[in-house]
């Protein structure tokens, strides 16, 4: 056991380590003073509601308790896409990168109980279980065990050059031992590490979060956050302009104009909005009808259209944040001529948690019936959609995705979204000629040849036309003027932390 005095010294050494790194207070000052204050609590409205009852493997859920934070894994991912000390506070590479030993800081759970190497084999050791995997362990055989009080061995069975940058991923959080249930349901509440403990939730409406006193990086600023989710984008525009809600996350742009401007925050994001095309059954099992939907959008009249200026016209799965991306990127390979539609019918489904995406989806039925296709519209809220968009029942989705959301990594993405085995792949796609390129992406460890690696893979997976990129996006949220410290993340990991406060 850990002595207390221990914990507490490496507590207060370490409270730098979770700088908020993507923003700063708009007096110019630091964002990650981990101050021991009392403050008040944080009033949060979220775009995007659970689905499955906070389970670190539900998708949107996992991503909900990192942005509140709620949960941690090993690693972070920093500003500049790097990984970085968590609950780990160093690693390294063993067996040629076939495993990597990971040296856990102290710290505990919110249950009390110490974080140990045993609790952490155990909990990577249930995300590796889990049914479907998390998209971060696409085609990763991921192992994991105690090597003493203090280290955790995580094996990959073949080399892997980015496993720290992979367990940066929310989905695979570590939890006290009494989160795991014998059903492979995950309970967070107060098992997880992070600066917010999440107390009470109200279904799919509402969480109450208390700040956790004994937090390794430092108590936090304020006592607490009340968070609501609210799909509805102009609710939320709403709650912040009448001072209802601290912080609203993606507000939608056509409210951007009405609300005060020193409230309005922007940030580049490496989100894009796609048009992802079922290739499995349906309509657009066929190349040529996909190569017909593709040539008929004009990607130019969604950015100005329907974004107002808060985005830009795709050039490929890398936007524009990704700087790297420009200079790299090839000609789509291997496309298929179009062939005539003829009246084809076909449903193209979105969500509207993301106010923009349904109004894309009208100005691409638009387009998609003057090229000769019948088109019918599924517009719900995510959470109602999920499910069906991963069991394939409908022909086409509008979706809005940031492409470094699971790792950080350009290959992790494409090995979720687009190989055969991907557990986010909403084209369907199963294609052999992008499994292998995917592959040899995969194995490369230097960051450069990786990214060509990736350009090359993205070239194959646009020759496909599995998918048919619309923009590259910024996200506006929404802060009260009193709010100082916020997290503006361009990888949408984070949103408060230890230095956010009103």
């Amino acid at each position: 056991m850990r002595s207390p005095r221990r914990r507490l010294i490496a507590g207060l050494l370490l409270a730098p380590v979770l700088s908020g790194c993507f923003a700063s207070n708009d007096d110019g000052s630091s964002s990650d003073s981990a101050g021991s204050g009392e403050g008040g609590r944080l009033r949060v409205a979220l775009a995007f509601q659970p689905t499955e009852n906070y389970s670190p493997y539900g998708g949107q859920d996992a991503f909900i308790l990192s942005r509140l934070g709620v949960s941690e894994g090993l690693t972070r991912l920093d500003a500049n896409g790097t990984a970085a000390p968590a609950l780990a506070e160093s690693w390294s590479s063993e067996q040629d990168g076939r495993s990597w030993v990971f040296t856990l800081r102290d710290a505990t759970f919110q249950d009390g109980s110490d974080v140990t190497a045993k609790a952490v084999a155990s909990a990577l050791t249930h995300a590796a279980a889990a049914d479907p995997a998390p998209t971060a362990l696409s085609g990763v055989k991921l192992t994991a065990e105690a090597v003493g009080d203090d280290r955790v061995k995580v094996g990959t069975g073949q080399a892997d050059p980015v496993l720290p940058l992979r367990l940066t991923n929310p989905s695979l959080a570590v939890f006290a031992p009494k989160a795991y249930g014998k059903d492979g349901k995950v309970n967070p509440l107060g098992a997880a590490t992070g600066p917010f403990e999440l107390t009470r939730t109200t279904g799919d409406t509402a969480a109450v979060l208390d700040r956790y006193d004994d937090y390794w990086g430092g108590r936090a600023q304020v006592s607490g956050i009340d968070a609501k989710f609210v799909s509805d984008g102009t609710a939320r525009a709403n709650a912040l302009r009448t001072g209802d809600v601290d912080i609203a996350e993606v507000l939608p742009v056509a409210q951007v104009a009405s609300l005060d401007q020193n409230t309005v925050h922007e940030v580049n994001t490496a989100r894009n909005t796609s048009l992802y095309l079922n290739t499995q059954q349906g309509v657009f099992k066929d190349a040529g009808l996909r190569a017909a939907a593709r040539e008929a959008i004009d990607t130019t009249a969604v950015a100005k259209g329907v974004y107002e200026g808060h985005a830009e016209p795709a050039r490929g799965i890398y936007g524009p944040a990704l700087t790297w991306a420009a200079g790299k990127r090839t000609e789509p390979t291997g496309r298929t001529e179009a062939t005539d539609p003829d009246g084809k019918a076909i449903t193209v489904a979105t969500y509207n948690d993301r106010p923009e995406l349904a109004e894309t989806a009208q100005v691409l039925q638009q387009q998609l019936q003057k090229a000769g296709f019948t088109v019918k519209l599924e517009v719900r809220t995510y959470a109602r959609l999920e499910s069906d968009l991963l069991a394939a029942k409908f022909d086409a989705a509008v979706v809005s995705r940031n492409m470094m959301l699971d790792t950080g990594d350009p290959v992790t993405v494409l090995a979720g979204d687009f190989a055969c085995d991907g557990s986010y792949n909403l084209s369907f796609l199963c294609d052999k000629d992008v499994d292998q390129l995917v592959e040899k992406a995969r194995a490369e460890a230097d960051p450069g040849k990786r990214q060509d690696a990736a350009m090359q893979a993205e070239a194959a997976i646009l020759g496909t036309d599995a998918v048919v990129p619309l923009v590259h996006l910024k996200v506006v949220t929404g802060l009260g003027t009193s709010v100082q410290g916020a997290l503006l993340d361009p990888y949408e990991r984070q949103f408060v932390g230890t230095g956010t406060r009103r």
